[in-house]
């Protein structure tokens, strides 16, 4: 039937066109719109836009932590109380995501990650602006909802233009943005303190995360495809006056109950029925959560045990970013055998294959655990002992977060912002809690024994890898949202 006759037939009753008599735009070969096709040069460009997307808000997640001193004189309220700040910051990076993610795969990256990124700045301003508790944990908590925005949407944005060979790349890039901006941001916070006010880490976070929006609102396109082909379906109705175009984004349904049931509980359904994201979100929830602690430690190691002033025992967290640098070796030099695995599967995702340098990780993170732990015991041992054991915590929690992102951007391909967005739910609910018991616990066993509880869990845990490699396949058969062809 040609398109004439369904014009007519569409012409004389609407409801006549059958699905099947439609067209469905796709990608033209070499399709200049299409993300993929994009140029190499202007893919590296939008991969820096995501790359400050997602260090703007982690960067603030902590930069306030060496203040706590200063906050709690200027409440009349303990230093464990202050801990809130951060705490509850990354209490609303959990929550957030299971909007923000189902949005970007509604209406595109782009909406789901800028203007929330625009209220976290002024959530930021409004901490700096508090002159009561509440108002700054209130404060701090919304700017981790709204800030977790790109944390969550940033690796499958990655996903929507670089290849499946190269996005390892791009996302241990991505990685040592987000992992990166907890370590140095107390740097910065702790000069901001000593040297002007404790709220002008706020002041400062607001100024970079709307600096951010500004650039990325004038340069950052939409890259998410289904929104894409979308507006190139109306492009096409509009150009040619045919409407037996179509894709089926446009016929997502949308109304109130469909966005709470469908989208809206997406991620937390494939938290809880999808195993793989399940037994991933599980293990990269166990290495935040001790990253979090491990954060906690510092001072009373680099302060209380060895004298140092905020500033100097701030520069401690260089080490944890100089170990996230060395991660990249890891992962990248792994990037060739698994670009042979993609191949030799025909171009398919083979997400096992991402697993060794997690693997390798795991190992580092434990070694780096106990290091720190009995170096940072005693005043006696020179302070670069547990410098050094800092250097290999990063590289081990690096190696482990990175892979477990691209696991599963391999695996739930467009709904990978939902399986991301899971597993940030779950980790940055436990990296909430965890540093909570630092000052408590620390205090009263001590650092060596301390940090010896946290190295045994992750000891335990250095299997976890090697038993995904096995059985990833088999759970990825029991998943919904990603069949196996």
């Amino acid at each position: 039937m040609g398109n004439e006759d369904l014009e007519n037939r569409l012409s004389q009753n609407p409801q006549s066109l059958e699905k099947q008599d439609r067209i469905k735009v796709e990608w033209d070969e070499n399709d200049p719109d299409n993300p993929h096709n994009w140029k190499f040069s202007y893919k590296c460009f939008i991969t820096f836009q995501l790359g400050m997307l997602a260090l703007a808000p982690s960067f603030g997640s902590s930069v306030i932590s060496p203040a706590n001193q200063a906050i709690a004189r200027y409440l009349h309220v303990s230093e464990e109380v202050t801990v809130l700040n951060v705490s509850l910051y990354v209490l609303g990076f959990s929550l957030g995501p299971l909007c923000w993610a189902p949005v970007s795969e509604i209406w595109g990256r782009k909406i789901s990650m800028l203007p929330p990124l625009f209220c976290l700045g002024l959530f930021s301003i409004g901490t700096a602006v508090s002159t009561h508790s509440y108002s700054i944990f209130i404060c701090r908590f919304l700017g981790g909802v709204f800030g977790s925005a790109p944390i969550s949407n940033v690796s499958a944005a990655l996903g929507d233009f670089w290849s499946r060979e190269a996005r390892g790349t791009a996302v241990s890039f991505y990685a040592v943005m987000v992992v990166g901006g907890p370590c140095l941001s107390p740097i910065v916070g702790a000069a901001l303190t000593t040297n002007f006010s404790w709220r002008w880490t706020e002041y400062v976070e607001a100024i970079f995360v709307l600096t951010v929006f500004a650039f990325t609102l004038i340069f950052f396109p939409e890259v998410y495809g289904p929104v894409l082909l979308k507006r190139k379906a109306e492009r096409v109705r509009k150009e040619t006056g045919n409407s037996i175009y179509y894709h089926p984004h446009e016929e997502l349904k949308l109304d109130f109950k469909s966005i709470v049931t469908k989208q809206l509980s997406r991620p937390l359904l494939m938290l809880t029925t999808e195993p793989m994201v399940t037994c991933i979100a599980f293990y990269a929830s166990f290495v935040y959560g001790v990253l979090y602690m491990t954060l906690e430690v510092f001072p009373i190691v680099f302060e209380e045990k060895h004298g140092l002033n905020n500033i100097v025992a701030s520069c401690s967290f260089l080490g944890l970013f100089v170990g996230v640098i060395c991660a990249l070796s890891i992962n990248l030099g792994y990037q060739p055998y698994y670009i042979r695995r993609v191949r030799t599967s025909g171009g398919k995702p083979v997400p096992e294959a991402r697993l060794p340098p997690m693997a390798i990780g795991g190992v580092i993170f434990t070694v780096g655990l106990f290091w720190f732990g009995w170096t940072g015991n005693y005043s006696s041992v020179n302070i670069a002992a547990p410098l050094i054991a800092t250097v290999f915590i990063g590289a081990g929690f690096n190696s482990i977060f990175q892979q477990c992102i691209n696991f599963l951007v391999d695996t739930y391909g467009i709904y990978a912002a939902s399986a991301t967005a899971a597993n940030t739910f779950l980790r940055s609910l436990m990296a909430c809690g965890l540093p909570l018991a630092v000052q408590p616990m620390f205090h009263a066993i001590g650092v060596g024994p301390g940090m010896s509880v946290l190295g045994g869990v992750a000891a335990l845990a250095i299997p976890v890898p090697f038993l995904f490699m096995k059985f990833g396949y088999t759970l990825r058969k029991m998943s919904k949202f990603a069949p196996i062809d």
